[in-house]
């Protein structure tokens, strides 16, 4: 299976950051669609209760597979080292897990909200300058990596260096798996390890070089896992998730006139955001005995995958779920996943998305789509749109 990035030609009622749903039919008529992922098919399971349940249920449908195996598309082609504690299960997962939580928690801290907002009003600042903007790029890469220096508690100039990689670490142009590509952000780990190896300091990589589990300390593999995690987990989500917000407050400045009237609402409207875009369509788990999923029969070590774009627009669910509503009181989205697996990085990009939303009602009036290109990902029969190529924008400066 590969994923497909083209242009398709919005009907002429439809904006440009509409994302519609393509799993409506399947989901209400059979609750499950089929993906051929390299020789080794996937059943998507697409109903909220269905995807919850089994996101819940690790010892039926397990994470801790061989490494790369549950990514869909696998990554078993271009990577060996596990991702942890992504690619584990309890009670491991919760024993590493526990190590990282503390540090995950920090966006919370008004000293980092603080240099967030920096962060983002000089990215918006620039971008105020300028008579034309590709988001992508331009925009969403710089902000989502400089961001990220935060995160990891690392110089602010590293950023400069997760820009020239691109908005994916594992894909380019030619190829949705790129192991090339890939190595060199394996490589990048390695060296970034024994630098913090010779000079501990208050970094990520030290922290996690100097945690224990399991009554000994962390290898340098667990380490270089924990990291590719964080680099490449939070990485083309949270673009997605500032591109699709961009082209969103574009066709509906009445609702970015909204959260400047309302900001009581930011909160869920970063949810809202989260639930309707759902920056990445879902994630396998590895059959660990015959069973069933929507009636239907699943084989021992074959693969399901829990489609969290479509549980987010599960009408038994969400009532109307291909509207964006901002300040939609129940709101049980899966957008960061569910249960044992439940994003890390969640605390970080809520942060980063109402940091955003501030930012924007305080300068920006209004924004003008001047182009773009949809980003189409072909999973079987359904064609996803999970954001854009390129984003061609105009911010304007609030009077």
């Amino acid at each position: 299976m590969e994923i497909v990035f083209t242009a398709f030609i919005n009907i002429q009622t439809m904006k440009k950051s509409a994302l519609p749903d393509p799993f409506e039919k399947a989901r209400l008529e059979k609750g499950f669609g089929e993906v051929e992922d390299q020789d080794d098919p996937v059943v998507m399971l697409l109903r909220h209760k269905d995807v919850r349940k089994c996101a819940h249920n690790w010892k039926t449908f397990q994470s801790g597979a061989a490494p790369g195996r549950i990514v869909v598309p696998s990554e078993v082609k271009i990577r060996d080292t596990r991702q942890i504690p992504f690619e584990l299960d309890p009670p491991e997962h919760r024993e590493y897990r526990d190590l990282l939580e503390d540090w995950f928690r920090r966006p919370l801290q008004a000293d980092y909200q603080a240099q967030l907002q920096e962060q983002i009003s000089a990215v918006i600042e620039t971008a105020l300058d300028k008579e034309s903007v590709e988001v992508v790029g331009e925009f969403s890469l710089p902000l989502q990596s400089r961001a990220l220096t935060l995160l990891l508690n690392t110089p602010y100039e590293e950023a400069e260096k997760w820009i020239a990689w691109g908005t994916h670490v594992f894909r380019s142009e030619e190829s949705a798996l790129d192991a090339d590509k890939a190595n060199i952000l394996y490589d990048y780990i390695d060296q970034a390890i024994d630098k913090a190896i010779e000079q501990p300091g208050e970094d990520l990589y030290s922290l996690l070089l100097a945690s224990e589990a399991q009554g000994r300390k962390l290898t340098k593999e667990e380490v270089k896992g924990t990291m590719i995690l964080t680099f490449a987990g939070g990485r083309d989500t949270v673009i997605n998730a500032v591109t699709n917000s961009i082209a969103y407050f574009a066709e509906h400045p009445a609702s970015l006139q909204r959260l400047r009237e309302e900001p009581e609402i930011m909160g869920r409207a970063v949810e809202e955001l989260v639930r309707y875009f759902a920056p990445l369509t879902h994630m396998g788990r590895v059959v660990t005995e015959d069973t069933q999923v929507c009636e239907h029969a699943v084989k021992a070590d074959s693969r399901i995958s829990l489609c969290w774009a479509s549980a987010n627009r599960d009408p038994s669910v969400f009532e109307n779920p291909n509207e964006v509503i901002l300040d939609r009181k129940m709101n049980p989205h899966v957008g960061f996943g569910f249960s044992h697996h439940k994003c890390l990085g969640a605390t970080h990009a809520r942060q980063l998305l109402k940091t955003l939303l501030c930012v924007l009602v305080e300068k920006v009036e209004s924004i003008d789509i001047q182009d773009c290109t949809e980003n189409i990902e072909q999973w079987g029969e359904f064609n996803r749109k999970v954001g854009f190529d390129q984003l061609q924008v105009k911010f304007n400066p609030l009077k």
